[in-house]
């Protein structure tokens, strides 16, 4: 049995022992139940589910429903900077592949005309997709695009990267990115497409890609798993 002694609340004692417990077992290893850690810690499981809840959302534990918990991978990193997911994954040693929910036509409403400086009710082509790392859904993207593209699921389907294939196919190329951070809590619709938990953290991503002349070429909403991504950027002056 392990007495913790400190000033800090309960709940961040054991949080900070499990840390160090998930350290040392190394990725996949699984953890003591909850029951167990409660009499391990001689505290409430409530005060333990709480732990274990915040070790969830950093990325430190994964907690798989009817399994248990387990000590989770190394959280990849991400450059998003004129580069791809795909060529990110890559850059990183890391499989990247797409599940496509749906390539469509659709009008341009208000907002998204004035992302993509087109107007009101232009077509746009949508390009909904959650994305894997090493087989596991990281994120879900939605891509709006001006004008009609045929034939890109099939596209898409054979060489996965999007800006790969608006380069090679369609003449699109992104020669410059705006990109806007906040987080979001998930939803049902995160949490039925990334297999997480209703209310985990995430990050949402809007992009903005401009061509050469500086005309807007694509307006992507990206929902990152927060305990799986981390952004990282680099600036010279």
């Amino acid at each position: 049995m392990t007495t913790l002694v400190s000033t800090a609340p309960k709940y961040y004692t054991v949080k900070e022992d499990l840390r160090r417990l998930a350290a040392e077992a190394g990725p996949g290893a699984p953890m003591p139940t909850e029951r167990a850690l409660a009499a391990r810690y001689e505290t409430s499981r409530t005060t333990v589910r709480q732990a274990i809840s915040e070790l969830v959302a950093e990325g430190m534990l994964n907690r798989t429903q009817g399994k248990g918990t387990f000590v989770a991978p190394s959280r990849p990193s991400y450059l998003r900077q004129l580069t791809s997911f795909t060529a990110d994954a890559d850059a990183q040693h890391l499989k990247s592949a797409s599940d496509i929910l749906g390539v469509e036509s659709i009008l341009a409403d208000a907002d998204l005309a004035a992302q993509l400086g087109v107007p009101a009710d232009a077509d746009l082509t949508r390009v909904a997709r959650v994305r894997l790392i090493n087989g596991e859904p990281v994120a879900h993207e939605v891509a709006y695009l001006p004008g009609s593209m045929p034939d890109l699921r099939r596209q898409l389907e054979q060489n996965g990267s999007l800006y790969s294939v608006l380069s090679s196919q369609y003449g699109v190329d992104i020669a410059e990115a705006e990109d806007t951070v906040g987080t979001m809590v998930a939803g049902p619709e995160e949490v039925r497409l990334l297999a997480i938990e209703m209310g985990a953290p995430l990050l949402l991503i809007h992009r903005r890609g401009l061509d050469a002349e500086g005309v807007p070429v694509e307006w992507t909403r990206s929902v990152f798993r927060g305990d799986r991504f981390k952004f990282f950027a680099r600036t010279h002056r």
